[in-house]
């Protein structure tokens, strides 16, 4: 219905645009009035439908095709017949419109394919990045995502909140390369997570299966005749012990660690140490018939307190002097100015303004920024709506 809306006001034409090639008939004819018999312009209303077709839609171009024959014939048979500007530059001024016509039907075409693409594109993008509840299964959230390439608007960045009857668990990654290859291999992981976060009561399990899930991922790839034995992905597996409510489990897979953010300042949260997913078979880490991966790091994190994750696209965001955005210095100085900004909503939003800004708008990766922190105890004998009774798995 969205799509639909938003096709219809780009077809018949958006606002007020109608206006301009209203205004330039109304131009012409007056000018070509007021220039009397030595300056005849009535010609020139070839213009009008050309502008319309331009920047208004395939009703509005039609009625100025056909308003400016009207106006023509009106304008130029006013004067006496040794001044007229005569058949051919009526037949001028036809043919312009109907050129005029056939152009605004091919654009309206392509943009109706453009909206439809990026339609599919925002549909791609909502279902490897599903919407999140409202503070879901315990955590207050917020995510930011950027494009890198802005027509696309989906790339090889993904986050999840998965709630299960072990804790709730997190998953925040960033694919190796882009394309079509990036955002396959990112609903895979995130698919494999979302099974294995809930069923799983071993974080290091949970870490396991995506680097099987990884390894089967790209032996199917190669079945089909797609070379994808280079692609791995970066990650941060996260787990909020329900029984630990001041401890966060951690595991990197070679990704910039995470940052609690809080009134006593920023500190990077360092946990258990992988290599990238899709590297494990270089140690025999989560290889199957191999042993576990190594133990999970175990971290404090203080009630008032925000996990921030990001990607490289923010880490290595560089501005028009080759230098890299520094994050952890402007959250910090962010949060001292004003203890709110650690809130997760604000802070994801004040790293995307600031990447923004330090790159002035020209981003060279998929940008993500996502934080959570933990929700206050409810009182007893009350639990929040969300995490109320056994999970189900979602």
């Amino acid at each position: 219905m969205e799509y639909r809306r938003r096709r219809e006001r780009r077809v018949l034409g958006p606002g007020t645009s109608w206006l301009v090639p209203l205004v330039l008939l109304a131009a012409i004819v007056t000018v070509d009035f007021e220039s009397g018999e030595s300056f005849r312009i009535v010609s020139w209303i070839i213009l009008v439908p050309s502008i319309a077709a331009a920047v208004c839609g395939v009703g509005p171009t039609i009625t100025f095709a056909l308003l400016s024959l009207v106006t023509y014939l009106a304008v130029d048979t006013a004067y006496p017949e040794r001044y007229r500007a005569g058949t051919a530059d009526f037949v001028l001024v036809a043919l312009g419109g109907a050129l005029a016509v056939i152009a605004s039907v091919v654009r309206s075409r392509w943009e109706r394919r453009g909206l439809h693409m990026r339609d599919i594109a925002e549909t791609t993008r909502r279902t490897v990045l599903r919407p999140l509840p409202p503070n879901w299964a315990g955590l207050e959230h917020a995510g930011v995502y950027l494009a890198a390439d802005v027509d696309a608007r989906v790339g090889g960045d993904f986050y999840d909140i998965q709630p299960s009857p072990h804790g709730t668990r997190v998953l925040l990654g960033d694919v190796q390369g882009k394309g079509l290859g990036a955002v396959e291999t990112a609903a895979a992981l995130l698919g494999s997570f979302r099974e294995a976060a809930y069923h799983e009561p071993d974080l290091v399990t949970v870490a396991d299966r995506l680097e099987v899930r990884m390894c089967r991922h790209r032996g199917h790839s190669a079945a089909l005749g797609r070379y994808d034995g280079d692609r791995f992905a970066t990650a941060l597996l996260l787990a909020f012990p329900a029984d630990a409510p001041d401890t966060v489990e951690l595991i990197n897979f070679g990704h910039e660690p995470p940052l609690a953010v809080g009134p006593r300042g920023v500190r990077p949260l360092l946990g258990g140490g992988r290599l990238p997913i899709g590297f494990g078979d270089l140690t025999g880490d989560g290889a199957p018939g191999e042993r576990a991966g190594p133990p999970v790091g175990r971290e404090r994190l203080e009630t008032d307190e925000t996990l921030l994750m990001v990607t490289d696209g923010v880490t290595e965001a560089r501005d028009r002097a080759d230098a890299y955005y520094p994050l952890p210095r402007e959250v910090a100085r962010a949060v001292a100015e004003d203890p709110g900004r650690a809130a997760p909503r604000r802070l994801v939003r004040m790293v995307r303004e600031g990447v923004l800004r330090h790159t002035h708008g020209r981003l060279g990766d998929d940008t993500t920024a996502f934080a959570v922190r933990r929700l206050p105890e409810p009182p007893p004998g009350r639990a929040p709506a969300s995490t109320t009774g056994r999970p189900s798995p979602s």
